[in-house]
């Protein structure tokens, strides 16, 4: 009996961490309400504008390890396992420009990133008028070869 109880709980213990796995290579949606979702080659475009601001919203140690050039780290935390698609979190809404009007920009590492999907339509119900989602991410970003800040 102590054999199929180890079993059952190894069997189990695997699911639950392949699940996990599974759930961060759910793609993002291809679109969000009010919020433009831009390119690689737009996002380039702008770094540099004074009224732009670039959130990155991976964790501080990927951000450690290269960011666009001007981005702001501004790591999203998970509140809750799952479905990617159902899960809450939080990031420091206090980090984003007072003008409700300032064009800000969210990315994540890419089409799977659940982070920077969260943020910008989080920031768009606070209000913010300007909102754009860089869907592609790091991931576009730096397979393009573009600049990176170490």
């Amino acid at each position: 009996m102590k054999k199929i109880t180890a079993a059952l709980f190894v069997l189990v213990f695997m699911f639950a961490i392949a699940s996990m796995a599974l759930a961060d290579e759910v793609p993002t949606p291809t679109k969000l309400d009010g919020v433009k979702i831009v390119t690689s080659d737009e996002v380039k475009g702008m770094l540099g504008q004074k009224d732009v601001h670039v959130y990155d919203m991976r964790k501080a140690l990927n951000y450690g390890k290269g960011h666009l050039q001007g981005a702001t780290s501004l790591p999203f935390k998970w509140l809750s396992e799952g479905e990617p698609s159902t899960r809450t979190g939080q990031f420091d809404m206090t980090v984003l420009p007072q003008d409700k009007n300032a064009k800000i920009i969210f990315h994540s590492d890419g089409p799977n990133g659940w982070k920077s999907y969260y943020a910008a339509k989080m920031s768009k119900e606070a209000g913010y008028k300007n909102v754009m989602w860089f869907r592609d991410g790091f991931d576009d970003w730096s397979n393009k070869g573009y600049p990176l800040e170490h």
